[in-house]
């Protein structure tokens, strides 16, 4: 099955779900835009409306989506209105995880009586990011450039 978010810079929210047993794979990409194959630096420059994400492949027999959610929600602030690249957003691929994702964001909601800025939309085509950022926190930058 796959799942899909966005929260942030897609380099920290990969290395986050491929720590996770039961994840098959994982890959950064971009989703929700208008332009066909858009490329990093267009992404950057807010030309296309697409957001960074994380696309997750994972065995439902060993993880489960509400398990993800709670990794999605603990990866980055959710409260935080974010420009288009980086902001936070679940992208359904099913009805149920629709359903799944609604109830998580409004318990969070209530848990912290304020509205989380998390967008929860269909899911677009993926347009897979370019080679160097993929698995990018394997090749040890990601400390100095994300801040962990």
């Amino acid at each position: 099955m796959k799942a899909t978010f966005g929260a942030g810079c897609f380099w920290h929210v990969q290395e986050s779900f491929d720590k996770l047993e039961g994840v098959k794979s994982t890959e950064v990409g971009y989703m929700g835009g208008h332009k066909k194959e858009p490329s990093y630096k267009e992404v950057c420059r807010g030309e296309t409306g697409h957001t960074e994400v994380c696309q997750v492949e994972y065995d439902p027999k060993k993880v489960s989506y509400n398990e993800l959610l709670d990794i999605f929600w603990n990866i980055h602030d959710p409260f935080y209105k974010a420009k288009t690249q980086y902001r936070s957003v679940i992208f359904y691929h099913s009805p149920k995880q629709k359903e799944l994702a609604e109830k998580a964001l409004k318990g969070l909601e209530k848990k912290h009586k304020r509205k989380p800025a998390t967008d929860i939309e269909k899911a677009a085509t993926f347009w897979k990011a370019e080679d160097y950022h993929q698995k990018y926190y394997k090749k040890g930058f990601l400390r100095k450039v994300c801040r962990m």
